[in-house]
């Protein structure tokens, strides 16, 4: 793949991936404006870990019974490998074979934020363990931490393996789509155990600092899930390729949601096998998982094998998606005016239609 190659169509013409590479980054003309106001939403976010106050975290921390410690920590943990993956991953997987410049630019910019959210878990590390090692040593050790890591990353190494080619042009389009599915299910649905379960801190006035910064990363995992999603449904509508491809592939990608979903749930049962915290228990979390784990399927248009609530069940998790209810230090009202002034005017209200929690 050469770093500069003259393109010999229109960028407007071509489709977003695995067409002409992209010669010049122009954004003056956009073939999917969408996903360039999306990329710009995203812009708008930018904030950095060390703006967050955490100081009161370690005596919360402290404080917590022994179990709420393994919740708080095994969260911690979960979240690092997902974030470690998903740094890297879109970069290494979907930029040699992007084709227009937005969406380039989205990757790009999708893969930054994720390493912000890994610098954030190093940041409340240090503030809140003497030795940062009791965290990330044995990460990989444990069994459910790992089996998520691997099913993410083994749909990345399929399409990475077939940008390296040679491959049959059809196959190379499934491990793309089957890539870009696995990339949706990760953004909508893997952390949401994790983040309801740092809110739930957060509701009982314990672990503020780190309910604020993953009330920023679930923010930002809404944003990438918008861009998943809008490049799915691209993708079908300018390549018929794809449309015969979602249809013929439709059985496995029921199972990697279905399966995201149960290990989700897998995973809420590692984390209260020895007691419940207020306000959250085991069997509540797994309803609420399969709850947006139908929403998502349901966005992309896939049937959804559970029987679940029309509402939220857990509801007071909205508000912390929504913002407003979260007080903020004077350094993170900053933060929060960078989307007023910057982005909010440019992104009309069907952006993320249907992609909201």
């Amino acid at each position: 793949m050469a770093i500069l190659k003259k393109s010999n169509k229109s960028h407007l013409l071509k489709n977003m991936f695995l067409d002409e590479s992209v010669d010049i980054q122009r954004f003056d003309l956009v073939k999917y404006p969408q996903l360039e106001k999306i990329t710009e939403k995203q812009l708008g976010f930018f904030w950095r870990p060390e703006e967050v106050d955490i100081s009161k975290d370690k005596k919360d921390f402290n404080g917590l019974t022994e179990h709420e410690k393994h919740i708080f920590t095994s969260n911690l943990k979960r979240q690092i490998l997902l974030d470690s993956v998903q740094g890297r991953a879109p970069n290494l997987a979907f930029l040699p074979i992007a084709s227009l410049p937005e969406v380039e630019n989205w990757v790009e910019t999708w893969s930054f934020f994720e390493t912000i959210h890994s610098r954030s878990y190093t940041h409340i590390i240090r503030n809140i363990y003497p030795d940062p090692s009791e965290v990330f040593d044995g990460m990989l050790d444990v069994k459910e931490i790992l089996d998520c890591g691997n099913d993410i990353a083994m749909y990345y190494d399929d399409l990475i393996n077939c940008n390296n080619g040679p491959t049959n042009k059809m196959d190379h389009k499934r491990a793309l789509w089957m890539c870009m599915l696995s990339a949706n299910a990760l953004e909508g649905i893997r952390f949401y155990v994790s983040f309801a379960c740092s809110w739930a801190f957060a509701e009982l006035k314990k672990m503020e600092g780190n309910a604020k910064i993953i009330k920023f990363i679930a923010r930002d995992e809404n944003t990438h899930l918008a861009g998943t999603t809008t490049i799915l449904k691209k993708m079908l509508a300018e390549d018929k390729d794809f449309v015969k491809i979602a249809k013929e592939m439709e059985p496995e990608a029921i199972k990697l949601f279905t399966k995201v979903i149960e290990q989700e749930k897998e995973w809420a049962s590692y984390l209260f096998k020895d007691g419940s915290m207020i306000g959250l228990n085991e069997t509540i979390l797994k309803e609420y998982i399969e709850w947006i784990g139908c929403k998502r399927m349901r966005a992309i248009n896939l049937p959804c094998p559970y029987t679940v609530p029309k509402i939220n069940p857990l509801p007071w998790t909205e508000k912390w998606i929504a913002g407003g209810s979260v007080q903020v230090a004077p350094q993170e009202t900053e933060i929060s005016s960078y989307v007023v002034g910057g982005v909010k005017q440019d992104v009309d209200d069907t952006t993320l239609k249907g992609l909201s929690l």
